[in-house]
């Protein structure tokens, strides 16, 4: 193996000691199955984010990789499953959301080796937020009504429930009439088999929530027919509206894109050091910016061990000017008296903030967060602290590279070679 691989450098970089014994002490040795490897879990969960692939493509390439099979602690190269995909599903469930502080602390202190500022240099951090889109289809009145009437049929036929009419003649019909309807002449006839298909939906879930009464099986079906109904009864200015209905919690966000008007998911603060490491990332529902800062700065607190003195926001801040000792600035017409120096100051601070916005991009497009496969509210959380450290660990596998290539340019040097620096990859293939 190549000992200037950068997964080969990151694995012997990483306190693996630490997630063995926090980890452990969640696992019971004496029931059930014998526990996969504590490494060899954590390892696949870091590069499932950092090579942007699914439970079942990361499991895969370990069989194929012997630089994953390194990361992951093992000792000779196999040919076989480590794992079955959804033991990772598991694993990232047992360990809970303060093990996944602990993978975002780590990914802090990896890049610490080989950055300038240090610990020291966060005493300014740069907040932003971001939609993280989960794994729904676009929401409208007419997939949601035919999704439940799906539902209620596969309930009808599990229990093997009476059914005065299962309309699936009707629906045919209404199908077709809901078929392009932004043609002037077809949009009435649209609309009208909208309305039709709710009022058909209402009557299945009603007639349901009769017959399960008659069996007892009620109650185990009783928060399913309240988010039926609350979705057939929800109208379009609601507030708390549900867009999904195996994701009830999802929000519509706004943020004002020219590209995209709405997204549906949940929002997240980024905290972004000075020198470029992600220092906090905290998942809310739909809070206002301003009443995010609090607690992403709690989080970046828990993760360096002391607050920053100053963090830089963007206009969507406004309301407030600080939070407990640390002081928020944000962009404002500079004050008549204000020096020279104090404006070239702050426009270079203000102008630094904006190095969050790629850092979002990247996230998104790299490391998972553009979509979210994760179920529910805990799967927010987890989905962001992991491409937050995976962010972390591969800004520190680019700073290896950067580190080798410089050291190798200045042997060169030094040895009073007179001819160009090769690149360090083609030193080390000769």
């Amino acid at each position: 193996m190549n000992h200037k691989h950068s997964l080969y450098v990151l694995a012997n970089k990483i306190n693996w000691n630490k997630f063995e014994t926090e980890f452990s002490k969640l696992f019971d040795e004496k029931m059930g199955a014998p526990n996969k490897p504590i490494r060899l879990m954590t390892g696949l969960i870091i590069l499932k984010h950092i090579r942007n692939v699914s439970d079942e493509s990361v499991v895969e390439q370990f069989q194929e990789n012997a630089y994953y099979q390194y990361f992951c602690g093992e000792r000779f190269f196999s040919t076989e499953q480590p794992c079955d995909p959804s033991e990772l599903v598991h694993f990232r469930h047992k360990i809970g959301e303060e093990s996944l502080d602990m993978i975002l602390k780590e990914s802090i202190l990896v890049n610490d080796d080989h950055d300038k500022q240090g610990p020291t240099g966060c005493g300014t951090v740069f907040l932003d937020t971001t939609v993280q889109e989960k794994n729904i289809t676009f929401p409208t009145d007419a997939k949601l009504a035919n999704k439940i009437i799906e539902q209620v049929q596969k309930i009808v036929e599990e229990h093997g429930l009476p059914q005065r009419q299962s309309y699936k003649r009707t629906l045919k019909k209404v199908h077709r009439d809901q078929r392009f309807r932004n043609h002037p002449k077809n949009a009435k006839k649209a609309h009208k088999a909208d309305r039709r298909l709710k009022t058909i939906a209402g009557r299945l879930v009603r007639e349901l929530e009769r017959n399960l009464a008659s069996k007892n099986l009620l109650n185990t079906y009783k928060e399913k027919i309240e988010l039926f109904k609350k979705v057939l009864e929800q109208k379009r200015c609601d507030k708390d509206k549900v867009y999904s209905l195996h994701e009830p919690e999802v929000k519509c966000i706004g943020k004002g894109k020219e590209h995209k008007k709405y997204e549906f998911g949940n929002k997240v603060s980024i905290a972004r050091s000075y020198s470029g490491i992600i220092v906090g990332a905290v998942s809310f529902r739909d809070k206002y910016d301003g009443h995010t800062i609090d607690d992403t700065l709690d989080h970046v607190e828990q993760m360096l061990g002391f607050r920053p003195s100053q963090a830089a926001c963007d206009r969507g801040y406004r309301g407030q000017k600080e939070s407990g000792t640390t002081k928020i600035v944000i962009p404002d017409v500079p004050k008549k008296n204000a020096t020279y120096y104090q404006k070239k100051k702050a426009h270079k601070l203000f102008c630094k903030r904006a190095g969050i916005e790629p850092i979002n991009g990247h996230l998104k497009s790299d490391h998972r967060m553009g979509r979210n496969f994760y179920k529910g509210i805990f799967g927010d959380m987890l989905n962001a602290k992991l491409a937050a450290a995976a962010f972390n660990f591969k800004r520190a596998m680019r700073r290896f590279f950067v580190l080798l290539e410089w050291l190798y340019c200045f042997c060169l040097l030094w040895n009073g070679m007179n001819k160009k620096c090769e690149r360090p990859y083609l030193a080390f293939a000769k």
